[in-house]
């Protein structure tokens, strides 16, 4: 506690870089405050201290991981709707497949989707509804009217879910097609293909006016 007091705000964000790394790996359940302690440098009391316990502190680690990546996906004023589709998609690449400082937080992020906890609310409302608020104001402007709000979450559905196919579905990828590069390397050219596809399907569906299957 009193290596906590001396130095607070040091001592915080150890812990929160620390618990980012063993969340990630380990998962919420698995995880022990001890092996968090230890690679922050701080004993055991300090997350009581600044965190109120493991549950305090998985929640910020959670919520702070997001305030870092969603930082990323800022716009540029006046740009068109296909730029910020384009935008949204190469910024979600890049958090699934490239290795940076805010991995750790993408790899908890998947894992809380799989095991959620009672975290994943605060989430969901401070920043993954806002991000999916902000793909379909892209859709809405993509497609004009005539197309409903299920619609638009449809759409954005699957834009979403062809990005998050080369993270989950990697492994069988790589073996399925081994000349296909998944690299971080190759992040940008998987970009602009799906969001060549998703705009190709958007006008296709533009011009028919009809998603099967969807009223």
């Amino acid at each position: 506690m009193r290596r906590a007091l001396e130095n607070p705000m040091a001592t915080r964000q150890q812990l929160l870089a620390a618990g980012a790394t063993v969340f990630a790996a380990r998962g919420f359940r698995q995880a022990t405050v001890r092996e968090i302690c230890r690679q922050a440098g701080s004993n055991v009391a300090a997350v009581n201290y600044h965190f109120g316990g493991k549950d305090g502190l998985y929640a910020e680690v959670l919520t702070e991981g997001q305030r870092r990546l969603h930082a990323l996906a800022v716009p540029p004023p006046g740009a068109t709707a296909e730029q910020r589709l384009a935008g949204f998609v190469g910024t979600f690449m890049e958090r699934v497949l490239t290795e940076s400082p805010e991995s750790a937080h993408a790899q908890l992020m998947f894992r809380e989707m799989i095991e959620p906890t009672a975290a994943l609310n605060r989430v969901v409302a401070e920043f993954i509804r806002p991000s999916a608020d902000e793909l379909e104001s892209i859709l809405r402007d993509l497609l004009g009217p005539g197309f409903t709000r299920r619609q638009r979450q449809h759409i954005g559905l699957s834009i979403v879910s062809q990005i998050l196919n080369y993270k989950h579905c990697r492994a069988v990828i790589e073996r399925l097609f081994p000349e296909l590069p998944l690299g971080p390397k190759n992040t940008r050219a998987l970009a602009e293909h799906v969001t060549a596809f998703s705009l190709a399907a958007i006008r296709g569906l533009r011009a028919g006016k009809k998603i099967p299957g969807q009223s």
